[in-house]
Formats: C-alpha cells, sequence, structure tokens
C-alpha cells in the first residue's frame, strides 16, 4: 500500500542507461549459449551453422522487441523520452548517431510487424525474426523450407528461449519510481 514510499526515486535519463546496459550485457552474455541451444535442436534437418560473432542482428531483434513494450507501461510521454534517451545511450554505445540507431530499430520493429502480422505478440515476432534474419528455414525438412515458414516445433522452442531477452518492466517498476524532468 505505501510501496511509493520504499520506492527508489529514479530519473529517466538514469533508467534509459540501466535499459540499454542492461540490454546490451543480456545479449552479449546470452547470444553464445542461445545459439548452442538453437543449433542443438533436433528438428532441425541439418545443424544450423550461426557465427557466435553474428550478434548484431540478435542485439536489434532484443532491442527492438524490448521497446514495443515501453508504450505498454509508461505513459504521457514518459515513453517517447524514454525511447528517444535510449536511442541516444544506444548511440554512443555502438558509435553510431542517434538518428541512424532509430532508423535501424524502425527498421527491425517494421520487419517485427510484418512476419507477426496480423498478431500483436511482440515475443512471438522476435522468434519469427530471428528465423528470418539467420536464415533458418534453410535447415528445416523440405516442406517447411519451400514454405520459407517456421517449424512450429521450432518456432515455439526458440519462442520459449526469447523469455530470457524480455526485460522485466513490472519488476523494475516496483522497485523504482521514475520521476518525469
Amino acid at each position: 500500500m505505501l510501496s511509493f514510499i520504499t520506492k527508489k526515486k529514479i530519473t529517466e535519463e538514469r533508467t534509459s542507461k540501466i535499459f540499454v546496459n542492461g540490454i546490451l550485457s543480456l545479449v552479449d552474455e546470452g547470444f553464445k549459449p542461445f545459439i548452442e541451444i538453437v543449433s542443438s535442436f533436433e528438428d532441425f534437418e541439418t545443424k544450423p551453422f550461426i557465427s557466435k560473432e553474428d550478434d548484431e542482428a540478435f542485439l536489434f531483434i532484443v532491442l527492438s522487441g524490448n521497446l514495443f513494450y515501453i508504450s505498454n507501461q509508461f505513459h504521457n510521454y514518459q515513453d517517447v523520452r524514454l525511447m528517444d534517451r535510449i536511442h541516444y545511450h544506444f548511440g554512443q554505445n555502438l558509435e553510431l548517431d542517434k538518428l541512424s540507431v532509430k532508423k535501424i530499430i524502425n527498421s527491425y520493429q517494421g520487419l517485427l510487424n510484418h512476419l507477426n502480422h496480423p498478431s500483436k505478440n511482440t515475443k512471438y515476432a522476435m522468434s519469427k525474426a530471428i528465423f528470418h534474419k539467420y536464415k533458418l528455414y534453410d535447415f528445416q525438412d523440405e516442406y517447411f523450407r519451400r514454405l520459407k515458414s517456421p517449424n512450429p516445433i521450432i518456432l515455439k522452442k526458440i519462442n520459449e528461449l526469447m523469455d530470457n531477452f524480455i526485460w522485466d518492466w513490472s519488476y523494475f517498476l516496483k522497485k523504482y519510481r521514475i520521476e518525469s524532468p
């Protein structure tokens, strides 16, 4: 009941930095185990090869998907301000300008929407984007390979793995009270 008193105050600036560093860390530590697990799925006809250094698409899929969740958690333009700061800090980490980062993210979010239309399930869209970007279609049995459609069994397994790459805003917001400028 009095949780607003016990929550730590945090600025939008600090929140964006925590989010960016958290996503970068999550992808840095989680990509290699992720591809090892995906490559071990027996449902593939041939074992997919994804280079352990080829994490850029994965990073932007994870970031773009997680940014969709911000609009559901924040209101009164706080979501817009947070995303603006996230674009800025992400650009700094990748040595890109904010506009370039925003264009890349918009492109990936467009891909997520396209691959998952008409569904609005972001995590599922992220799984389909991984299938698409890493050409996992090519490693499936002939039926799904010809359709260029993910095998539902493999897609479900990837979707379960993606749970580990979704930022937990409800936990964060239980701990912190984000103050607007």
